[in-house]
């Protein structure tokens, strides 16, 4: 009985580290350090046929959410994405600038390893970074361990580069 109770203490210990949320920063945050103190209202882009159409190739599965909501100023957006890296969803802010990333941050991580995305050495590679036809130019460079967790900020920032110039056009 006593040996089941520590296999079980032990399984359980195992499963709550595994699926850990680990907040690194919060989306308030986030969005207050893509556009100062005034942070623009929220806007919606509907993910309908076509949206999905462009952005399924990249993630190879349709986004789960039907609509998704960025923050713009100008020619400057924010947005925030969820994306599963081996099991558990990363969630993950992009500002976009012309066209280009400015600023990528890793918001919430809930994989048990692969957190080194969440650091400014990995993440300035973003800076400047947007959409060629074989992917982001430049290349982002991988980490050793973190390969899924790195593939997946990578089809955000794709994802992200993808659906700006759809929510230029939407209708407000």
């Amino acid at each position: 009985m006593l040996l089941r109770l520590r296999v079980f203490a032990s399984l359980l210990l195992a499963a709550t580290a595994a699926g850990a949320d680990e907040a690194i920063e919060t989306p308030e945050a986030f969005l207050t350090e893509a556009f100062g103190a005034q942070v623009p209202a929220p806007q919606t882009l509907w993910l309908d046929d076509k949206a999905q159409a462009q952005i399924r190739p990249i993630l190879n599965h349709i986004y789960p959410q039907a609509r998704l909501r960025y923050w713009r100023v100008g020619n400057r957006t924010a947005w925030i994405l969820d994306e599963t890296g081996k099991e558990f969803p990363i969630t993950a802010g992009f500002v976009l600038k012309d066209q280009a990333i400015d600023l990528a941050r890793v918001l919430i991580y809930r994989e048990s390893r692969g957190d080194e995305i969440r650091y400014p050495a990995f993440l300035k590679q973003f800076n400047g970074a947007h959409l060629a036809s074989d992917g982001l130019q430049p290349a982002i460079d991988g980490i050793s361990g973190a390969t899924l967790s790195v593939s997946a900020m990578q089809r955000m920032a794709r994802t992200a580069l993808t659906l700006n110039p759809l929510a230029e056009t939407a209708a407000p």
